[in-house]
């Protein structure tokens, strides 16, 4: 079986994009697999390049290289590599590669491809639409404004502390908690760095979960503890910076509550295969969306797979069903 992994991308998510590109390569080799690694900004990467990706795990965010591809990803999608696979597993997050767009080209090339479709997608990655879907669904979710706003406004009806975050994007890039007027304004500024739009949300102060879905299953419940106030990049991937407690220490109640509202998400955004979603748990008990993510991390410092693993599913196990999961969904239009 021949897999084309497309990593990189141009988002601020460029270096987990990598990371997990070049792991996903290594455990499908592992399992069998003939695979070619894929930057979509750079071309195929030799072994000796993945080795060095490998070796040097999770970058800080930087400034996405030129494109050797003046056509973007249909040049990517015209190599032979990925002419001749017979699936593309997408390691790409943010940007063009997460929001519906290759996924969009993918469906036109009728080329199977892990992760959602351009509908679950789009969904996901639009985070006013997510939350207003979530809430139609009757799935709790923080309430929110989209800017622009004034700060005094803001305050006024979500209070303080208050979450401001990009209305579009993920790995917590531009998140801020501000807890004054002073602070919000700066974080306004610092959000529009990564996009336009800004989202300003109420903070629910609790407990931090997330939740894993594979193949339409919930995956046992992780508690996330981070060294910073919220969990930012560099906690979510710098070693020491955050606890990731899988399975998490929780009443049966309230681990049941998560996985069945991180199915209901999951329906919800109309998605595909897998997803990653994160909740806050209040002191009342309560489970509150934070988001969903359409194409969640694979690292090695990731929680998708921790949360497989904490379920008994090695990490070539995991890319191995992620691969299944979409061979199946595409063999009706093959």
């Amino acid at each position: 079986m021949k897999v084309a992994v497309l990593m990189g991308g141009s988002s601020p998510e460029r270096q987990v994009s990598r990371a997990s590109g070049c792991q996903v390569g290594r455990a499908l080799r592992e399992r069998g697999y003939t695979v070619a690694v894929v930057d979509t900004l750079l071309g195929v990467l030799d072994r000796l390049q993945e080795e060095e990706v490998l070796e040097a795990g999770v970058l800080p965010p930087s400034p996405a290289p030129p494109s050797v591809f003046p056509g973007g990803y249909l040049d990517v999608l015209r190599l032979p590599v990925v002419q001749e696979a017979d699936l593309c597993f997408l390691a790409l997050h943010g940007g063009d590669g997460e929001n519906g767009m290759l996924q969009t080209l993918l469906e036109l090339e009728g080329k199977a491809f892990t992760g959602s479709g351009r509908i679950g997608c789009t969904l996901a990655m639009d985070k006013q639409v997510a939350k207003r879907l979530l809430r139609d669904a009757g799935i709790p979710t923080p309430e929110w404004i989209t800017g622009p706003a004034e700060p005094d406004d803001v305050v006024a009806r979500l209070g303080l502390p208050v979450i401001v975050k990009p209305y579009s994007g993920g790995s917590t890039l531009g998140i801020t908690l501000a807890h004054s007027v002073e602070e919000l304004r700066e974080a306004i500024v610092r959000s529009r760095e990564h996009h336009a739009g800004v989202i300003f949300e109420r903070y629910i102060p609790g407990r931090e979960f997330t939740v894993g879905v594979v193949g339409g299953e919930a995956l046992p419940v992780g508690e996330i503890i981070p060294a910073h106030e919220i969990f930012d990049y560099e906690c979510k991937y710098l070693p020491g910076l955050a606890e990731e407690i899988f399975p998490a220490d929780l009443p049966e109640e309230s681990r049941a509550l998560l996985q069945r509202r991180a199915l209901e998400v999951f329906r919800a955004l109309r998605m595909d295969d897998l997803t990653r979603v994160d909740f806050m748990l209040d002191g009342e008990g309560e489970a509150w969306c934070l988001e969903a993510n359409a194409l969640p991390g694979l690292t090695g410092n990731s929680l998708l797979p921790r949360a497989a693993a904490a379920g008994g599913m090695a990490f070539p196990d995991l890319c191995h069903r992620i691969a299944t999961l979409a061979l199946e969904r595409a063999r009706p239009h093959l």
